[in-house]
């Protein structure tokens, strides 16, 4: 990309920074709130990078330190767009038909407050062993 402008130069510094802080925090993965969201073509194709784009913002706005990051297929097409979400210490969570509401109610209770809220999707397989 060629700089043709102080907006250029600002927008690949944002870009920069935020890989940055993205590996940094990947360092300590286990400590901080992760969030991870379907991004296969169902995925995208049912708003998951509008929720990507809405929940990175809204942590931001929030103050709340998470590593939002793509993932490929969970199995869950039926249930697009679906988002994982690991606290420290916890197991994961899966939430299906998540939409900008669904996310900012999964940021304030289950992030925020350690709430679950309806939406999850339970585990419901078994390995090949079992």
């Amino acid at each position: 990309m060629k700089v043709k402008s102080l907006a250029d130069l600002k927008k690949i510094k944002a870009e920069v920074q935020g890989k940055i802080k993205l590996r940094e925090q990947g360092e300590n993965a286990d400590k901080i709130v992760q969030i991870k969201v379907a991004m296969a073509t169902c995925g995208i194709a049912s708003g998951a990078k509008e929720i990507m784009s809405y929940m990175i913002d809204e942590l931001d706005f929030r103050g709340v330190d998470a590593i939002v990051s793509q993932t490929g297929c969970m199995g869950y097409c039926y249930a697009e767009p679906t988002i994982e979400v690991i606290v420290p210490g916890q197991s994961p969570v899966v939430y299906g038909f998540v939409n900008k509401e669904k996310a900012k109610e999964i940021i304030e209770k289950h992030i925020v407050k350690g709430e679950l809220v309806d939406g999850i999707i339970p585990v419901t397989f078994k390995t090949i062993d079992e």
